[in-house]
């Protein structure tokens, strides 16, 4: 088994965009997709390594790009801005997360009937709010993400399963905003489940993680768990 990757570049006929696609080449045909929403800082190393390891779990995956390939090798201050504009601008958010959405599904590797998406931080926000668009896919999961809903105040149906994996110390996430995300899943007729780990802040999955002032602390077992609990919701997804 060998992961092969490649760089997408795809366009909204305003800004450009660059994604990273992964896929193990030890078998040819189609096979489930799996998009990969990336935290404040953009696509970086972290999203294009859980793209490799869902490429050795047999997915084709994606690691997106909501903020355009300029802003790659930008600075964290930059990206916080572009962060804090798409959550106050969420039709645009999901313009640009629907546009990589179709790209993913357009490689030829992958079956376009058969996606799930995934993403930490922002990114968990991401994967929600292709949720809430009422988009038809399978599942998506979101790892420590932030919980902010729209404001628009409209329930459209969620047709994909949801799977929140939750640190219940995350100053971003308040215990309070996980009811309320629960009570809007359940409103939306969502099939929707909630793991919650205790003693666990934010940014749970990051082993850079390491700043207790700001609640970002990188938790190895609940790291574990989170990424098991992911992968038995995909082999239920995909039949596995």
């Amino acid at each position: 088994m060998s992961v092969k990757t490649r760089l997408v570049d795809y366009d909204d006929g305003q800004t450009n965009y660059q994604g990273m696609f992964a896929v193990d080449d030890s078998f040819t045909g189609e096979r489930p997709g799996v998009l990969i929403a990336h935290t404040i800082r953009g696509r970086t190393a972290f999203e294009e390594g859980k793209a490799e390891a869902l490429a050795r779990l047999g997915y084709a995956a994606f690691a997106l790009d909501v903020y355009g390939k300029a802003e790659l090798d930008t600075g964290d201050d930059n990206k916080r801005g572009h962060m804090t504009a798409l959550i106050a601008d969420r039709a645009e958010l999901a313009q640009r997360l629907l546009l990589s959405l179709r790209v993913m599904r357009a490689q030829q590797e992958v079956d376009a009937e058969r996606i799930a998406a995934i993403g930490f931080c922002f990114g968990g926000l991401c994967v929600l709010d292709i949720a809430r668009s009422g988009e038809q896919l399978a599942g998506v999961v979101s790892f420590h993400g932030l919980l902010i809903p729209p404001e628009t105040g409209e329930v459209r149906p969620i047709k994909a399963r949801v799977l929140v994996l939750h640190g219940w110390d995350d100053p971003l996430a308040l215990p309070e905003s996980v009811v309320a995300l629960g009570a809007e899943m359940s409103a939306a007729g969502a099939d929707w489940q909630l793991h919650a780990y205790g003693n666990t802040m934010h940014a749970f999955t990051n082993p850079a993680a390491n700043d207790t002032t700001r609640g970002t602390v990188y938790d190895a077992a609940a790291d574990r768990r989170s990424w098991v609990a992911m992968k038995d919701f995909l082999d239920e997804l995909f039949g596995a």
